[in-house]
């Protein structure tokens, strides 16, 4: 039977060839795609809740995660080119609730 409706936590996002994919994990088949329209190669992605960030040689985009609408893009004009790195705070992965408590009851032992 199938799934009449897909949340992000059900996609998988894969990048090459200036593009990206977001793919049902379940069974593999194309949710939607998108392609960079300003350059070519393997683009650098940095999924972070209601935002997938896109960079590819010295451009980067917001797309909407769950259809792959650009919501903003950024050229950096006159900066050059290379492999990006994507980075903010929140997509830092805290230390799971039950790893601290367990953490803290080693500690108090």
């Amino acid at each position: 039977m199938p799934r009449t409706s897909l949340t992000t936590d059900d996609l998988l996002f894969v990048s090459f060839n200036s593009r990206v994919f977001a793919l049902d994990r379940e069974d593999g088949g194309i949710v939607w795609k998108w392609k960079a329209s300003k350059s070519t190669g393997l683009p650098t992605l940095l999924p972070d809740g209601d935002r997938l960030f896109v960079s590819l040689n010295g451009y980067t985009w917001a797309l909407d995660p769950t259809n792959g609408a650009e919501l903003w893009f950024q050229p950096f004009d006159g900066e050059g080119v290379g492999l990006a790195m994507l980075a903010n705070m929140r997509s830092t992965s805290p230390v799971p609730p039950l790893a601290a408590a367990a953490a803290a009851a080693a500690a108090s032992s």
